[in-house]
């Protein structure tokens, strides 16, 4: 079963999803974020309630299967999206393959779900932690000061390292999220275990 997530990849071999990286092939597909009460997206409006139809099937903008992997936010509550996962138009264009979340210099980092830390250090100017997680899924989250190492074992909601003050990212700070599924760049909002709607946000937004 096909999952939607978002992330990046350097493209080199052993090293981990790099969230500005623009060089490797996406598969372009319209912009989808979500909202709950504990995880909202900076700019769009809530999401419309789910109904029910008389055999008890959800409907909603858009769901996620109840069989897809679900991940933990990389950070604690208050959640907020600041920025969203946006696709290239073309193969080799700019844009963001992963999601920043609000986080504070030094706030502790999560795994977001069991795995294996692939790599644990400094990719270009900025430190990056990426873990291997079932079915294909490579989650990187950066800058992150690492307090794990390539090769150990992680748990979902285990803290991994903290936010580093230096450098920024983005204007806003924060985190970046990212991940690959079987090497393709794909949403991670889709897969965080508080967001069970999607809501379709404007490609020009």
């Amino acid at each position: 079963m096909a999952v939607l997530v978002a992330g990046v990849a350097c493209g080199l071999a052993g090293t981990p999803a790099c969230p500005s990286a623009t060089a490797e092939a996406v598969r372009p597909f319209p912009r989808a974020v979500a909202a709950t009460a504990t995880g909202h997206v900076r700019g769009s409006a809530p999401p419309a309630p789910a109904s029910a139809d008389a055999g008890g099937t959800s409907r909603g903008p858009a769901s996620t299967s109840s069989a897809a992997p679900r991940w933990q936010w990389p950070v604690r509550p208050p959640h907020l999206i600041t920025r969203p996962f946006s696709p290239p138009t073309t193969a080799y264009g700019p844009g963001h393959r992963g999601i920043d979340v609000a986080a504070d210099p030094g706030a502790e980092v999560l795994a977001p779900a069991d795995g294996t830390v692939s790599f644990a250090g400094i990719v270009v100017d900025r430190p990056v932690v990426s873990i291997r997680h079932a079915d294909g899924l490579v989650s990187s989250v950066e800058p992150v000061v690492p307090a794990v190492a390539a090769g150990e074992r992680v748990s979902a909601g285990q803290v991994i390292g903290t936010v580093a003050a230096e450098p920024r990212h983005e204007p806003d700070g924060g985190v970046h999220l990212g991940a690959r599924l079987l090497g393709e760049y794909v949403d991670p909002a889709l897969l965080l275990a508080s967001l069970r709607h999607a809501v379709l946000l404007p490609l020009d937004r």
